[in-house]
C-alpha cells in the first residue's frame, strides 16, 4: 500500500497528517504535525508533532479514513481533564 499524506482542521489548527498503512512490512505509521499555528499543541502531543505505530490493517478495520481516525483519536483525547483543563489555563493566561 502507498503512503499517504493529508492537510486535516480540527479546532482551529492545520495538520498534516502522513501516513504509511504498512511501514517495514510490519507496522502502520501515522505521523502528525501542526502547520498553523506552527508546533501548536494537540491533545496527543506537547509539541505538535507525534509519531505513532498501530498493528497493521489497525486504522482499516476501524471504517474510517486515517484523516476521521486521527480526527476521532484526537476527539478522545481532547476529553481528558488535563487536557481541557490546560486549554481553560492557557485561554486565561497565569499572573503568577
Amino acid at each position: 500500500m502507498a503512503s499517504e499524506t493529508h492537510i486535516i482542521e480540527w479546532e482551529g489548527i492545520t495538520i498534516q497528517v502522513r501516513y504509511n498503512p504498512e511501514q517495514w512490512g510490519i507496522t502502520s505509521h501515522i505521523e502528525l504535525e501542526t502547520l498553523k499555528p506552527v508546533r501548536a499543541l494537540l491533545p496527543v502531543t506537547e509539541t505538535g508533532y507525534r509519531s505513532h505505530f498501530v498493528p497493521v490493517g489497525t486504522v482499516e478495520a476501524t471504517g474510517l479514513t486515517v484523516c476521521e481516525y486521527v480526527l476521532a483519536w484526537l476527539e478522545h483525547v481532547a476529553k481528558r481533564p488535563e487536557w481541557r483543563e490546560g486549554q481553560q489555563k492557557a485561554a486565561q493566561g497565569e499572573l503568577f
